[in-house]
C-alpha cells in the first residue's frame, strides 16, 4: 500500500512540474504592437486587420494617422519622456487615433491606446465613404438618406446621429 502511494504521489508531482514549464516556457515576441482589443465592430462590419503595415515614430507624418502611442525617453530631446505613435496609413477598416480626409468613420471607443497624457481618448474605425455605408459623418462628395440616433458614434458618451450615405 505504501508502494501504491509513493506511485500515486510521483506521477502527481511529475504531472504538476510538467505543467509549470509549459506555463514558464518563453514566448516568441513580436516586431508589431499588439492590437488594441476592441469590441465594437460597426453597424454592418467586422473590424480588418489587413491595413498596411506600420511603424513606431517620433512624429505623425502628414498622410499618416496612429493606432497606439507609448511613452519613451527614445523621442526625448531634452531627457524627458516623450510620446512615440504607431503610424500607419489610413485605410478602410482600421481602428485609428484620429480621423483622416478621405474617410469617415462608422464607430468609436474610448481606449488608453491613443492617449499622449494618460487619459482616455477616442478611436475610430475608419471607413472609405460609399453608398449604402452607415456612416458618422457625411464627407464631401456625399449626401444621406436616411438618419439613426446611436451611441456607436460617440465621442463623449451620448447619442449621436449615424448617417446613411449615398454619392453624389
Amino acid at each position: 500500500m505504501l508502494r501504491s502511494k509513493l506511485r500515486s504521489l510521483s506521477v502527481g508531482v511529475g504531472s504538476a512540474v510538467a505543467m509549470v514549464g509549459v506555463a514558464l516556457a518563453p514566448t516568441t515576441a513580436s516586431a508589431a504592437p499588439a492590437l488594441p482589443s476592441h469590441t465594437a465592430a460597426g453597424p454592418s462590419s467586422t473590424p480588418s486587420h489587413t491595413a498596411a503595415a506600420g511603424f513606431w515614430s517620433c512624429t505623425v507624418p502628414p498622410g499618416y494617422t496612429y493606432s497606439n502611442t507609448q511613452n519613451t525617453l527614445s523621442c526625448s530631446t531634452s531627457g524627458g519622456f516623450r510620446t512615440m505613435y504607431y503610424v500607419q496609413p489610413p485605410a478602410d477598416g482600421l481602428w485609428a487615433c484620429t480621423t483622416m480626409p478621405g474617410f469617415t468613420y462608422s464607430n468609436t471607443q474610448n481606449t488608453l491606446s491613443c492617449s499622449t497624457s494618460g487619459g482616455f481618448r477616442t478611436m475610430y474605425y475608419l471607413r472609405t465613404p460609399k453608398t449604402g455605408l452607415w456612416a458618422c459623418t457625411v464627407p464631401p462628395g456625399f449626401t444621406y438618406t436616411s438618419t439613426q440616433n446611436t451611441l456607436s458614434c460617440s465621442t463623449s458618451g451620448g447619442f449621436r446621429t449615424m448617417y446613411y450615405l449615398r454619392a453624389l
